[in-house]
């Protein structure tokens, strides 16, 4: 009799949390569990007008070698976008039109971006190779983290805007 009232409780339990984290998912709200932002609970709020500089968002990475390469590394994690990866939370630092510059920091039209300090290894000591620069094309954002080893497009460089998932907007999170 109490094995079966551990395993109604287990699967209910069980229910519960699936249920949660479909409501989770339905109403946009994220985990983010990576040190690019604050942990914690986040949600995605509609953006109703085209992204702009500053503007810290929820984005799809393209389904590619690169990405992929990633998530082998430990860069990405799995979720729900094309390829199989999770949203990304980055700051819009560049726009279509604008021009990356990548030397030991990253500059955007001739203005150093702070905390854009570039690495030629990664946390495992492996290669990473940055960007080259450029213009940042139509239909594209140059995304960007302040955190020091956030995989950002200092390394993977901008990215399609349709992509861009919407604003994120933290509800719970803390700095570990």
């Amino acid at each position: 009799m109490m094995r079966r009232g551990v395993t109604i409780f287990l699967c209910a339990t069980g229910s519960v949390i699936a249920a949660l984290a479909v409501i989770g998912l339905i109403g946009g709200f994220r985990l983010n569990l990576t040190p690019s932002e604050p942990l914690g609970i986040w949600r995605i709020e509609t953006l109703h007008r085209p992204a702009i500089v500053g503007d810290l968002v929820f984005i799809c990475p393209p389904a590619g070698p690169r990405f992929e390469e990633a998530r082998q590394r430990g860069y990405l994690r799995r979720g729900v976008c094309a390829g199989g990866f999770a949203p990304l939370i980055k700051t819009v630092a560049a726009l279509p039109g604008q021009r990356v510059d990548i030397g030991a920091n990253v500059e955007i039209d001739g203005e150093v971006l702070g905390s854009s300090r570039i690495r030629k290894t990664d946390g495992e000591r492996r290669a990473i190779d940055p960007y080259p620069g450029g213009t940042v094309p139509p239909g594209h954002l140059y995304l960007h983290s302040s955190f020091a080893s956030s995989y950002d497009s200092r390394y993977f460089g901008p990215v399609p805007d349709s992509g861009l998932l919407g604003l994120a907007r933290p509800v719970v999170s803390f700095d570990p």
